[in-house]
């Protein structure tokens, strides 16, 4: 009788190990099956953020470089423009200013604008003509006494502080004026040497 006690309680002290056993190995399984879900799960989520800031480091490099570039091109396009203005500055600036402060110059070239706004010279024309004011005395005696009449035209000559060099002319109505002024001759020849100038220096590029 006591043995079968001890083989029963043995018996039942043997399913429980077991079934304990086997719950601890379960438990262990299902763990370590939640731990390498956990893992990889942790493993996408890394690559995935690695992987977005790549593409952000590449997408601010190729931003990056595009600004480099566009800025390299901007400041070469500058300085060839302003290498450019200093050589057709140096060429027409300086010759134009130094022209039009020689008076017998600009006396020259009103009177071949007078001549040529009337060619037929049928009638008298009435023109006005608004030069600098530091030629007032010499250009009223020149104009006044001794070209009036060779020139078939009716001269109101006017001065002022505003004009620097050059002179505006039109008809005595004031309907109108052209302006000769040496910023318009420099304005004038620039327009016609840049594209040449700039041809020249950087041709082929």
């Amino acid at each position: 009788m006591e043995n079968k006690l001890q083989e029963l309680t043995q018996k039942l002290y043997n399913e429980g190990v077991d079934k304990a056993k086997e719950e601890a190995s379960k438990i262990l399984s299902e763990a370590q099956a939640e731990a390498l879900k956990v893992k990889q799960n942790a493993e996408k989520e890394a690559i995935a953020i690695i992987t977005k800031a790549e593409q952000k480091a590449a997408e601010k490099t190729r931003t990056t470089d595009s600004e480099i570039k566009l800025a390299a091109k901007q400041t070469v396009r500058t300085v060839k423009q302003q290498i450019t203005e200093l050589i057709i500055a140096k060429i027409i600036e300086q010759p134009i200013k130094k022209s039009f402060e020689d008076e017998k110059f600009v006396k020259e070239i009103i009177e071949t604008v007078v001549k040529n706004w009337n060619p037929q010279k049928h009638e008298t024309i009435d023109l006005a003509i608004l030069l600098p004011s530091n030629l007032e005395k010499e250009f009223n005696t020149y104009f006044n006494q001794k070209l009036q009449k060779e020139l078939n035209a009716n001269l109101q000559l006017t001065f002022s502080e505003s004009i620097k060099g050059g002179f505006k002319i039109g008809p005595a109505d004031s309907s109108y004026k052209i302006s000769f002024s040496d910023e318009d001759f420099e304005n004038f020849f620039k327009s016609y040497l840049r594209p040449k100038t700039i041809e020249m220096l950087y041709q082929g590029e």
